[in-house]
């Protein structure tokens, strides 16, 4: 009886751990990626005004859920190593990435100390579903910290894991994607009028700007010290 019980307990602890190592996985992709996505950057930014003015800003989530999966899935299935192993690929990334996030910040300024649009300018301002498109993608593929973030960062870690674990990461990485911009899209377009006020969008606009340049600040930093 004491041996069946000793061998019942040897071929559980290897499950056990397994088990563990799963959800360990989904736990950590989940919250390193919340932790890449939430602060401020150019999707996040274009989805709080979209969401702000009611302009198909659950469209915009969706397509940002759906580009993040992509470089994700690509950073942890391989294309990270690709981006750090390359020297030339990463300068052109990081340096991309300064321009990129200095010229975003320098528009959120703009946007802040032009004042106040009349309503006709806000109807105007609308977006057509084509230009959303376009821009989500620009906003995406053409902001090289996205890259870091995703396919770097993200992948990085997701690809020391292996079989199952790789997996369930990948999954725990992408589902903080969906709830962090379906989160968003719906928090600002119920808080629209409230965030739309003048003062508060010019705070808004103003803690962009900053977050922009800090960014590109570090990313700058980054490429120095490597």
């Amino acid at each position: 009886m004491q041996t069946s019980i000793v061998l019942h307990n040897l071929l559980l602890k290897p499950n056990t751990r397994r088990i563990t190592m799963i959800i360990s996985a989904a736990i950590q992709g989940f919250t390193l990626a919340l932790s890449m996505i939430i602060p401020i950057g150019s999707q996040n930014s274009m989805l709080l005004t979209q969401g702000i003015n009611k302009n198909h800003h659950m469209m915009t989530a969706g397509l940002f859920m759906l580009y993040d999966a992509i470089l994700i899935s690509l950073g942890v299935l391989g294309g990270s190593l690709i981006l750090a192993s390359n020297e030339l690929l990463f300068t052109l990334l990081t340096w991309g990435g300064v321009l990129f996030l200095f010229a975003y910040g320098a528009m959120s300024f703009k946007s802040a100390f032009n004042g106040v649009k009349s309503a006709a300018d806000h109807i105007i301002s609308q977006k057509p579903v084509s230009v959303i498109v376009i821009t989500t993608l620009i906003v995406t593929f053409l902001n090289p910290h996205a890259y870091i973030d995703t396919v770097m960062v993200i992948g990085s870690v997701g690809g020391q894991y292996v079989g199952n674990a790789k997996i369930v990461f990948l999954i725990g990485a992408i589902s903080a994607s969906i709830v962090w911009f379906s989160s968003l899209a719906l928090g600002a377009a119920k808080l629209s009028v409230q965030l739309s006020k003048p003062k508060v969008k010019r705070c808004i606009d103003c803690v962009i700007g900053i977050v922009m340049w800090f960014i590109a600040w570090s990313l700058f930093m980054t490429w120095l010290a490597r």
